[in-house]
């Protein structure tokens, strides 16, 4: 790999990582998610700095990052000789798996049957929706409110629920799911990848090292996102919402950088 990137390169890290703040401990977790999901994957350290690197971020950085997400259970490492290797653990491949569908499915499954919950004003009743309100399927319609996909629980004890394949959407709920900061968000993240699209070449990257960065970067900004709010139907959103129309320039994208081997890319460090 060349040690100066091309400007198209430099572009287009630059619009994937400017419209928000980089956290760095969450850019490796897309680092593994999307390159290093199997049991048997690992990551040497030399390729994690490589990486992050490429994507503007210094080795300082990375280092902090790969302690926390230790520290956290995320990943486990061994030595192997001067150098560290790194593999997700059993607990940061299943919040990987579980995050996929929603990232990589280019036509998400909507669910035909929703319900609402709607707590009384006794303590025991608010406690037991907000404590569903943390497993991240609800969004909350007020605070005695909530409403997710499919059908109810079996298991609620203080929550009057009910479900129904026939809902009228008015415009103030339009606006509660799809609110102008995540709508904002949806906007930039559209720019930058269309400039993405744009300046790639049409052979690709040309290196395996700047397609992993570029493809991580796109992953990254687009999970991010859309990870914020459950999975919508369109009924429920604004009209110039453009959650369905990034989703079809991520796959696009992915597939003109389609994801390298972790063995391409040990090798090109060697070059």
């Amino acid at each position: 790999m060349k040690d100066t990137a091309p400007d198209w390169f430099e572009t287009c890290v630059s619009r994937l990582t400017t419209t928000s703040t980089q956290r760095v401990w969450s850019v490796l977790v897309t680092i593994f998610g999307d390159l290093a999901q199997d049991g048997s994957d690992q990551i040497s350290g030399s390729l994690i700095t490589a990486l992050t690197r490429l994507a503007g971020i210094r080795a300082e950085a990375t280092r902090v990052a790969l302690h926390r997400l230790r520290k956290e259970g995320w990943i486990e490492s061994t030595r192997v000789g001067r150098n560290s290797v790194h593999r997700l653990t059993s607990f940061g491949r299943r919040q990987s798996v579980a995050a996929a569908p929603r990232i990589y499915s280019r036509d998400p499954n909507m669910p035909d049957i929703w319900h609402v919950l709607i707590a009384s004003n006794s303590e025991s009743s608010r406690k037991e929706l907000s404590d569903l309100m943390l497993t991240g399927d609800y969004f909350s319609l007020n605070a005695s409110t909530a409403m997710a996909p499919g059908p109810m629980p079996d298991d609620l004890e203080e929550l009057l629920g009910f479900e129904s394949d026939t809902m009228s959407v008015p415009n103030w709920l339009r606006d509660l799911c799809g609110p102008e900061p995540l709508k904002t968000a949806y906007d930039q993240f559209w720019d930058a990848i269309q400039i993405v699209e744009r300046l790639l070449p049409a052979e690709g990257a040309g290196d395996p090292m700047r397609s992993a960065v570029l493809r991580v970067l796109v992953v990254h900004a687009w999970r991010r996102i859309v990870l914020r709010h459950p999975s919508l139907p369109p009924v429920f959103l604004p009209d110039d919402w453009k959650g369905a129309a990034c989703r079809e320039a991520v796959s696009h994208l992915l597939d003109r950088l389609p994801r390298p081997s972790l063995s391409s890319l040990e090798a090109e460090l060697m070059d």
